[in-house]
């Protein structure tokens, strides 16, 4: 069995102690929090379990073979070290670290070590996520030509980073995932609708070399929540929904081709397909257990996490360039140019 300490038992720490302790290879030795209360939450929903103020106790304890870091986003880079540096393992929630300078510390201590880095990017495990990058990786949807994400709600506003890093931050995760094009630019506007606080609301835009466009709009003032995403191919077009209760993924059989003389574009004829739509079956697995079990089976057989510490660098290289383009208006940022600076 691996032991388990989880440092942080606030909003997401519940979630990752219980999955953890039905994790049939894991189990949680410790849970770490400064606040008592907490603290005290935890002992009760957990007895047996050793409850810490601290993440040098927890490093302490001998049992602890890997750390779970639910903390905020800028607490993340100096636990997540320390563990590594303990000869620890380590899941770190979303996003990685606050820069991307860190994020490359943290792979490259892992690397290292030997030890597997993994990141809390909790919609790649989504059963429906992973129907969606099947029927991409198949080829089912032909060429892909956008990505069109809405995901809007009304709060939780965050004090220490804007709604990009807070959910954006989702779907850069979940196009890393789906596809292994990477964006060749990005731009995004924003705005801050409550005094002191990062923004509220923003537009981000992805341009890739293939042609493929991703837009994603993300907002903490809206009256109704929505987790839509179109994604549309060459061959079919997927529209998901995320908070429907049933049939949350649903594939069209619907397009556009082109005839005529493809030398004059005057004469070339749009010509539109439908076809029929169809709503695969998706498994009822909780998308945090799964993940679990993935970061436990990678510890023990030493394979690369689908969400490893490169993947989470890689995000956080985009949410950088995003921050970059909405001080400067929503100018484009081209990544191949920041690529090559690196």
């Amino acid at each position: 069995m691996i032991g388990i300490g989880v440092l942080g038992y606030g909003y997401w720490g519940p979630n990752l102690a219980r999955c953890f302790g039905e994790c049939e290879q894991t189990r949680v030795v410790a849970i770490a929090d400064f606040d008592r209360a907490a603290r005290d939450r935890a002992a009760r929903r957990h007895p047996g379990v050793t409850t810490v103020a601290t993440m040098a106790e927890l490093l302490d304890d001998p049992r602890v073979d890997a750390v779970a870091i639910a903390t905020p986003v800028h607490a993340h880079f100096e636990p997540a070290l320390a563990a590594l540096r303990a000869g620890r393992h380590v899941l770190v929630e979303k996003p990685i670290t606050t820069s991307s300078g860190e994020a490359s510390r943290l792979v490259d201590e892992a690397a290292r070590r030997g030890l597997t880095l993994m990141v809390d990017h909790t919609f790649t495990f989504t059963p429906a996520v992973q129907k969606i990058a099947e029927l991409v990786g198949g080829g089912e949807i032909g060429t892909l030509h956008y990505y069109d994400s809405t995901r809007v709600n009304l709060g939780i506003v965050q004090s220490d980073v804007s709604v990009v890093w807070d959910l954006a931050v989702h779907d850069l995760a979940i196009l890393d995932a789906i596809t292994p094009e990477r964006p060749v630019a990005i731009a995004a506007q924003a705005a801050s609708h409550l005094a002191q606080r990062p923004e509220t609301m923003a537009f981000v835009t992805l341009h890739f070399a293939s042609g493929m466009v991703a837009h994603i709009n993300v907002n903490w003032l809206a009256p109704v929540k929505v987790r839509r995403t179109l994604i549309g191919g060459s061959r079919q077009m997927i529209v998901w929904d995320d908070l429907e209760p049933s049939e949350k993924i649903k594939v069209y059989d619907k397009g556009v081709t082109l005839t005529g003389d493809r030398d004059a574009a005057h004469r070339l004829r749009v010509g539109y397909r439908s076809g029929d739509m169809w709503a695969p079956r998706l498994a009822t697995t909780e998308a945090l257990a799964t993940e679990i079990d993935h970061f436990a089976g990678c510890i023990a057989s030493g394979r690369t996490p689908l969400t490893d510490g490169l993947a989470g660098l890689r995000v956080v290289e985009l949410l950088e360039s995003a921050h970059w383009s909405m001080r400067q208006g929503g100018r484009p940022i081209d990544l191949s140019l920041e690529r090559k600076a690196s």
